[in-house]
């Protein structure tokens, strides 16, 4: 047995995977349910080697765990709440860093147009580290029009700001200059969105059916 099977102290924990501290000063995440990370390590390699802001990242001893280095400082929506960061800067940060997202190339489309799109990008998932803001948890990244990347994440601010009691002021304050800094938020693209929030196994009947109210509000923001 390995220290790897037998983790540190649990850190934190989301609704499919935990976060162990590890004796080296990393962490190691495990999806309880066995899902595979393969995937996920290999989009974060990649992003790193280009040189945007992710976790460096190694495999872990089972196909359902990465290793990766141990970050420190508050997530962007901590920062928020606190006052440290205005609203208005929150929602340019976050456009910032999807159109540097979208500015890499997809790997395996064959259609030159698309790219990395991280599809649950939110102020929960970028951390202020010391050394600047880094994106976390890519269980969901994927390649695509990056419009869809941007609409998905305008709407994952509105279902929060109608169905997460426990984000709802932050993300009526941090969705209005998101939507200012992002620009018009396709249509179509909105309303695929709206069908993979909707199919999402991680979200309770309750935040399924908030989604009409989310789109409701992000038209009347629009």
């Amino acid at each position: 047995m390995t220290l790897l099977d037998e983790p540190g102290p649990l850190l934190g924990t989301g609704r499919t995977a935990d976060v162990y501290a590890l004796p080296d000063g990393r962490v190691l995440r495990r999806y309880r349910d066995g899902l595979d990370a393969t995937g996920e390590l290999a989009v974060m390699a990649r992003l790193f080697e280009h040189g945007y802001p992710v976790p460096r990242v190694w495999p872990g001893p089972h196909h359902h765990d990465l290793i990766m280095e141990r970050l420190s400082g508050p997530t962007l929506a901590e920062a928020t709440a606190a006052g440290t960061v205005s609203a208005d800067a929150a929602g340019e940060l976050l456009v910032t860093h999807l159109r540097r997202l979208h500015a890499i190339p997809a790997q395996h489309s064959s259609d030159p147009s698309d790219r990395v799109l991280h599809m649950d990008f939110h102020p929960l998932n970028v951390m202020l580290t010391p050394d600047g803001p880094v994106v976390i948890d890519w269980a969901t990244a994927t390649e695509g029009p990056p419009a869809l990347d941007r609409a998905t994440s305008a709407l994952i601010l509105a279902q929060a700001a109608v169905a997460f009691p426990e984000f709802a002021a932050l993300a009526r304050a941090v969705l209005p200059p998101f939507l200012r800094h992002l620009g018009p938020v396709d249509p179509a693209q909105l309303n695929h969105a709206r069908d993979l929030r909707a199919g999402n196994p991680t979200l309770t009947p309750v935040e399924i059916a908030a989604l009409d109210e989310a789109m409701t509000l992000l038209a009347h923001l629009g």
